[in-house]
């Protein structure tokens, strides 16, 4: 085996821990939000079971959103999302308090947020807005009783995914970093 061959391996290796580190904090972390969700904060506020998984499926989605390579990526995707969710919590919570679920309405507010969010030069949150605006009208739309609350709901989802989504980059990098200074060899005076 030659020193390329050697090299390679390594690299793969390397490739390899280096995909089942991302992949199982990417696992840890969004049972961290899911459970967050459905359990701790599931206890602070009276929501039946179906919100509360709702939830828990909404802070995933966040921390799915926000776990990426760097903590520099992690925070920008973390503002993005926020951003995002934060137009459509104030469209859908407005339209909400005074008009009941529409497919008209959720399309009207899907545009209407487009249009800021490309004044804005925040065209990029567009999609995550629009995946916002439409999962809150239609929860609106299968639980119409105090439909008001899906957007507020839904934004502390959003919270809570976030928060734990750049925390466990932020773990896990920390402790990237603190084991790469350990196995690297002290320099030679």
């Amino acid at each position: 085996m030659g020193k390329q061959d050697i090299d390679q391996t390594t690299t793969q290796s390397s490739n390899i821990g280096y995909a089942l580190r991302g992949g199982a904090v990417l696992a840890i972390s969004s049972l961290a939000s899911f459970l967050l969700i459905t359990r701790i904060l599931g206890r602070a506020h009276f929501v039946s079971r179906d919100d509360d998984l709702l939830g828990g499926m909404w802070a995933v989605a966040a921390t799915v959103f926000v776990v990426r390579y760097s903590y520099e990526q992690s925070v920008s995707a973390a503002l993005s999302r926020m951003a995002a969710t934060s137009l459509s919590f104030a469209l859908c919570l407005v339209y909400l308090l005074i008009f009941p679920f529409h497919s008209w309405g959720m399309a009207v507010l899907i545009g209407v947020s487009a249009s800021i969010l490309t004044l804005m030069g925040r065209s990029e949150d567009i999609i995550t807005a629009g995946i916002t605006t439409a999962v809150v009208m239609v929860v609106a739309a299968i639980s119409p009783h105090a439909a008001w609350k899906e957007p507020i709901l839904r934004v502390i989802d959003t919270a809570v995914g976030v928060a734990v989504g750049v925390a466990a980059v932020r773990i896990n990098l920390g402790v990237t970093r603190s084991r790469r200074s350990r196995l690297e060899p002290e320099p030679t005076r």
